[in-house]
């Protein structure tokens, strides 16, 4: 994957991270998804009073990617201003196999760049659905 590549996923995820709706937490997170056919969909948390009611922001990425066509998820990066590098919590982890694979490709970012860049399989070894679950 070209470096410009990655730079326009980053770029989408912090402009939608923008956007976000973080009241309670007051972490906002913005992520931008590619799919195999280069279409790239976007997506930020949406928190709710009712804290299990929240979405987020893979959640939105990934909808917004169904409701435009769908396919298969190749690559995409989560972007959170925290001091670690931050990933898909792990309902969003299986969310993303749904979509996707184990090579697909999971950037963590916050808002000065990429900083770690995983395999989906390395974040989730025994997904339903991609060989290791019922």
């Amino acid at each position: 994957m070209a470096e410009t590549d990655k730079d326009e996923l980053f770029r989408a995820a912090l402009d939608v991270r923008a956007r976000a709706h973080a009241p309670y937490s007051g972490f906002p997170v913005g992520v931008a998804l590619r799919t195999e056919a280069g279409n790239v969909y976007a997506g930020c948390n949406v928190e709710n009073a009712s804290y299990p009611e929240g979405a987020c922001a893979e959640t939105g990425a990934i909808s917004a990617m169904v409701a435009g066509g769908g396919g298969q998820i190749i690559e995409l990066c989560v972007v959170g201003d925290s001091e670690a590098p931050i990933s898909p919590c792990g309902g969003c982890r299986q969310r993303i196999a749904e979509f996707g694979s184990v090579d697909t490709i999971v950037h963590s970012a916050d808002p000065g760049g990429i900083r770690e860049t995983w395999r989906l399989g390395d974040l989730l070894p025994v997904a339903f659905g991609m060989g290791g679950g019922s």
